[in-house]
């Protein structure tokens, strides 16, 4: 996928600059532009884009656009041929793809409702980004910080800053995979749009952007891989195909063929929450689901928000999920205790039929994560120190160490109680760190040797310097 340097790809261009009628710069509505499209992106002169106006009809504009650059977290250097998608707060892509240069640098245009004055109006996005040899970004426990749309200056407007930079972490071993490429339509006489919808294939994922174009990098080599996609309410039918090591697998397409229609409902109970109340609840997909971590890549639509007690999921697409409680960094995790009820990791299968959960989920208050990475990706030097809030029911606390990749790099099982203290710490004892990898910490508190409490799931996370 190196076929292209320049910073946006041809299907980029056409969609956010089509040059068919001369608009207005940065003005209100007229009457003169009220012809362009939103959705379509015509009616603007070249070099604008049709954007919604609150309380006016759409007029043209010259787009918002984010600048980056792309790098290799463990020395800096750029990377080149990375795609960069926009997402909204469900995930769902809502930009065309921007391709890095080979200085790592990209330009991407992004939707920006405006108001009377023509200003941007607050909004936040996401980025995603994937590459060949490098590992998606955001996996967790990684997240993209929110950028404000709003904040961009200058004619045209820019947003620019630490929030558009991206690290990716390069894998261990790329030999032996592939990629493959393809575009994702509506058969006869379906109207839905696939712009979000998340690509699987041998374990590795990519995104359908906002042309329904997806790539995805990484792909092991065999003859027989199955391409599938998701996204709540889409049927989209698979696809088996043959990648070869170093090359892609192009033209793929994958049809929408209807609407998905079953739910998968369930219900959470909130034990000993902390004074947490309020929980999210997500699908993930079993073919991205590391067991060591309890983590998967969630679909966009898959993902339930402010659960207190029941939850529910409509339109979910036939596939196989693994179901997982307290999923952000809410003050709650999952309960550990494996020796209760309604702490076992639930896996279905869709297809086509409704689900309901036969057993509850029990949620607790997690132990509080005090450093590093209390409230984000923090940078430590040399040999790290890892310190929770002490849970004083406990016997003794178990920690562990994972990279980026979800593999565990080191362990201590028999961490002891503290007393008189309100934090505990532990130093690292592993092997050496990686400079530019990413880690995280976790620490379980055990009583009677069955875990109780543990650290959540995306917090503790540092980059090693």
């Amino acid at each position: 996928m190196m076929h292209s340097l320049r910073v946006l790809t041809i299907s980029t261009l056409s969609l956010a600059m089509a040059a068919l009628v001369g608009c207005g710069d940065d003005e209100p509505p007229n009457e003169e532009n009220k012809s362009c499209s939103v959705q379509a992106q015509t009616g603007c002169g070249t070099g604008l884009v049709c954007e919604e106006v609150e309380g006016g009809e759409p007029t043209c504009f010259s787009p918002v656009a984010f600048k980056g650059k792309v790098v290799n977290a463990l020395d800096d250097k750029p990377v080149q041929g990375a795609r960069i998608v926009a997402r909204d707060a469900n995930d769902a892509a809502v930009s065309p793809v921007a391709i890095s240069a080979a200085d790592g640098t990209y330009t991407l245009h992004v939707p920006a409702k405006r108001n009377a004055e023509g200003k941007p109006l607050p909004a936040k996005l996401t980025l995603r980004a994937d590459a060949s040899s490098y590992q998606t970004f955001p996996v967790a426990p990684r997240i993209a910080l929110p950028i404000d749309v709003d904040t961009a200056t200058g004619s045209p407007p820019v947003v620019q800053n630490a929030s558009t930079d991206i690290a990716l972490v390069p894998l261990q071993n790329a030999s032996g995979l592939g990629s493959i490429a393809g575009h994702v339509v509506a058969d006869e006489g379906v109207t839905l749009v696939p712009a979000g919808a998340l690509v699987v294939a041998g374990g590795s994922t990519g995104i359908v952007d906002f042309d329904g174009n997806f790539v995805v990098f990484n792909v092991p080599v065999s003859m027989s891989v199955d391409v599938k996609a998701y996204a709540a309410g889409l049927q989209i039918s698979p696809k088996t195909v043959a990648v070869e090591a170093g090359k892609e697998t192009g033209n793929v397409e994958l049809h929408i063929t209807s609407a998905a229609t079953a739910d998968v409902s369930g219900k959470l109970s909130i034990v000993n929450g902390n004074g947490f109340s309020t929980t999210s609840v997500v699908l993930a997909l079993e073919d991205t689901f590391v067991e060591d971590v309890a983590r998967g890549e969630v679909p966009k639509g898959l993902r339930a928000g402010g659960v207190t007690g029941d939850f529910l999921f409509k339109g979910v697409p036939d596939g196989k999920y693994v179901v997982l409680a307290a999923f952000e960094n809410d003050g709650l995790v999952r309960d550990p205790d494996t020796s209760i009820g309604g702490t076992q990791i639930v896996h279905i299968e869709v297809a086509g039929q409704n689900i309901a959960l036969a057993e509850s989920f029990k949620v607790t208050g997690s132990l509080v994560t005090e450093s590093p990475g209390k409230d984000g990706l923090e940078e430590v030097a040399g040999t790290p120190t890892f310190v929770w809030a002490d849970d004083s029911s406990e016997d003794r606390y178990e920690v562990r160490v994972f990279d980026a990749f979800g593999v565990k790099v080191w362990e201590d099982l028999a961490v002891p109680s503290v007393s008189g203290s309100k934090t505990v710490s532990v130093a690292y004892g592993g092997e050496a760190l990686i400079p530019g990898m990413i880690y995280q910490f976790r620490a379980t508190s055990i009583k009677d040797d069955t875990p109780i409490a543990q650290t959540e799931d995306l917090r503790g996370v540092f980059i090693a310097r």
